[in-house]
Formats: C-alpha cells, sequence, structure tokens
C-alpha cells in the first residue's frame, strides 16, 4: 500500500475574495491553463480555473441542492480521528459526477445541441452526461464496457440516452466512442480532460470547504482524477492549509503511475471497484493534481495512496454499520485511503504516524452493485 511523501509546494498569497474562518483566498486565476487537451474540447490547452469552477457553480444551483456533510461519532470513533463525510451520495444520479454532465450541459452552443454527446463510461460519468444531455434537449449516445455494472447501464437507459455496450474494458470503450464522434459529428466528452467536467466536479468541494472551514484533509477516491483536480483547484484558492490527499485502488494504478512518473501512463484495470477502473492518465486533471498548471491548481496533492479492493470493501462496511450510508466502491475508497493512513483497518500497521485534526471523506457515489450488495450483506451478517 504506497504512501508518498507530500512534496513541497509555495502556498499561494492570501487575497479577500472569499470570507470564512480560518481559511486563506486567493484571487481566482484567470488565463493559467492546464494543459493536455487532445482536441476533444476544442482547444489544445483547455483553461481550466477557479473562475470556472464559481460559473459552475452557478449554473448548478438552477438544478442541484448543495448536498449535506455530516460527523458520526461511532465513525470517528473506529476510525481514531475527526472525520467529516460529504454525502455526494445524495445527487440525483447517485454520485458527484452530475455536477460534471449538468455544467457541460449549460455550456453546449446550439450545434452542439444538434449534434448531441457521445461519452464512455462504466457508470457514473454515463449517467451525469445522460441527465446533462436530458436537461439540455439534446441526445446523448453512451459507450460502456461489457463489465460496467448492470445497475448502471439500467440507470442510463432510464435517463433517455442510447447506450451502446463495446469491448471487455474501458479502454474499447473509449476507443469506440471517439470512432462514433469522428464519423457521426457528435460532441465527444472526455471523461477527464474537459475543463467543464472539472469545473462542475470541483464545486463539490467548493461547498465542503466553504461549508467546513475547519477541515485539516480531504480524502479524493481518483479514477480520471477529475475530483481530485477539483478539489486542488477549490483548496488552492480558498483555503491553501488544507491538505488534498488522492486514493486509488491497486487493481487500477494509471493514475498512481502517471502521477509519480510525471509523464501519461496506461496500466490494466483489474479492480472490482467500477468508479475507478480507468486505464490511463489525464493529462488535464494530472497537471491540476501535480501543481504544474500555476496559479490556482499550484500546489497539487500532498499525497497519493493505494489500497486494495478489500479494503475498500471493509470502508463500505464502516460506513454501512456507523454512519448508516451505503456508499459504491468508488464512494468508500476515500475512507479507505484515511484508515489506511490511520492504522486502524483490521490491525493494519500505518505507515505515517496518525494524523490528528480533522479528515474530510467524500462519498462520491451510492451506486451500489450486484456484488457489492453481496460483499456488504456478508460483512455485516
Amino acid at each position: 500500500m504506497p504512501i508518498l511523501p507530500p512534496p513541497t509546494r509555495e502556498t499561494a498569497a492570501p487575497h479577500d475574495l472569499v470570507s470564512a474562518p480560518h481559511m486563506q483566498p486567493v484571487e481566482p486565476t484567470r488565463a493559467a491553463p492546464a494543459t493536455g487537451g487532445t482536441g476533444d474540447t476544442g482547444s489544445a490547452t483547455p483553461v481550466v480555473s477557479f473562475d470556472g469552477v464559481l460559473a459552475a457553480a452557478e449554473a448548478l444551483a438552477a438544478h442541484l441542492v448543495p448536498t449535506p456533510t455530516w460527523r458520526y461519532a461511532a465513525l470517528s470513533d473506529a476510525v481514531g480521528r475527526d472525520v467529516v463525510v460529504k454525502h455526494e451520495n445524495m445527487n440525483p444520479t447517485g454520485s458527484f459526477k452530475v455536477r460534471g454532465g449538468l455544467t457541460l450541459a449549460s455550456r453546449l452552443d446550439a450545434d452542439e445541441r444538434s449534434a448531441g454527446l457521445v461519452t464512455c463510461s462504466t457508470g457514473n460519468h454515463a449517467q451525469s452526461i445522460a441527465f446533462g444531455a436530458r436537461v439540455a434537449g439534446t441526445r446523448a449516445v453512451i459507450v460502456m464496457p461489457a463489465c460496467a455494472p448492470s445497475v448502471k447501464v439500467d440507470a442510463v437507459r432510464a435517463l433517455g440516452a442510447d447506450v451502446v455496450i463495446e469491448g471487455p474494458t474501458l479502454a474499447e470503450a473509449s476507443a469506440h466512442a471517439r470512432h462514433l464522434a469522428e464519423t457521426s459529428g457528435m460532441r465527444f466528452v472526455n471523461p477527464g480532460n474537459d475543463p467543464a467536467i472539472i469545473h462542475g466536479h470541483a464545486t463539490a468541494y467548493l461547498e465542503l470547504l466553504q461549508s467546513n472551514p475547519g477541515i485539516d484533509e480531504i480524502y479524493v477516491p481518483i479514477g480520471s482524477g477529475s475530483g481530485a483536480a477539483g478539489a486542488c483547484l477549490v483548496r488552492d484558492a480558498i483555503a491553501p492549509h488544507v491538505r488534498v490527499i488522492g486514493v486509488q485502488s491497486d487493481g487500477a494504478t494509471a493514475a498512481y503511475d502517471s502521477w509519480t512518473s510525471g509523464f501519461m501512463q496506461s496500466r490494466p484495470a483489474t479492480t472490482r471497484v467500477s468508479g475507478l477502473a480507468t486505464a490511463h492518465g489525464f493529462e488535464t486533471p494530472q497537471s491540476i493534481m501535480r501543481g504544474d498548471a500555476g496559479g490556482a491548481g499550484s500546489l497539487g496533492l500532498q499525497g497519493f495512496d493505494l489500497v486494495t479492493d478489500d479494503e475498500i470493501d471493509a470502508a463500505a462496511t464502516l460506513l454501512a454499520r456507523h454512519a448508516r450510508v451505503l456508499a459504491e466502491g468508488a464512494g468508500a475508497a476515500a475512507l479507505a485511503g484515511l484508515v489506511a493512513r490511520q492504522g486502524t483497518q483490521h490491525g493494519t500497521t500505518g505507515l505515517n504516524a496518525r494524523s490528528s485534526g480533522t479528515a474530510a471523506v467524500v462519498v462520491t457515489g451510492g451506486n451500489v452493485s450486484a456484488d457489492e450488495w453481496a460483499h456488504l450483506a456478508a460483512a455485516m451478517s
């Protein structure tokens, strides 16, 4: 279970953009691109900024209410630390990713609405694009791999999107989605590199930090890295003292290996946690997670941990038992990372000394698959 030490970064200068106790707001960056676009977003260097996050929050206000944060005494006792839980599983699609789909939908021009959207996903991103397309009144085609949980495939269809099952893994589904975009003229939505997606996902962390200024660390599950990049953007702008720790399954290490090497890597995704089963790194979120973007995003992650699928299952059980929260695997991964660092999971020895202060974990999704139900039922019996 590798745990990397926090890199040394310079914190941004304080500014009076946002006033909240214990926060040091900074001026949002208006022209500091996170490079790495591939043409999918209409720009070779998509601009990702805190201003974009604020604009996304304004657009989302018409469709979503802020999700709650709660403390559960039994959960904090079990972990050995004060824990704040952010309930993104309470969004309309059961996941934080609806924020990205709705943000993207709010920015479509007339030609894009006419052409429709195509993307690839194992489930929650698929639902977000289907949901956003329905709000925008446009067509959505979602290419999903055969490994996608049936509950998520059914949910995408229920939202009115066309589902195409292609290939055994997300890599084959992604290639087919790009082919459909090229041959049909539909707008391809990149699950990780699109600025609108990152800005939308970041609004979850804007809510979290504005309502809980006393947080010391945030643990973020990483698949493509769009959520972690969004967390870094917001943290840099309004709470630069907060540590952001990424967590990924050791059965899908593409983002982890990309972050540690500084180059985009592809790796087999053998994890059973579908929401983390990403087989390659995405340049735009990686540039922010590494602190390469300049301005907003300059601090990057303070650590990136790998946990096992069994540890993720155990974290889902902790949430169910001590917080009465139903979390899918990706939604429990943040807690798995925190527990691993605290060294409290089934006698695991922590690789770092236990931290103090308040840690936030984001339950990013609650769309539990049949297999996850079975694991949880067995653990709770």
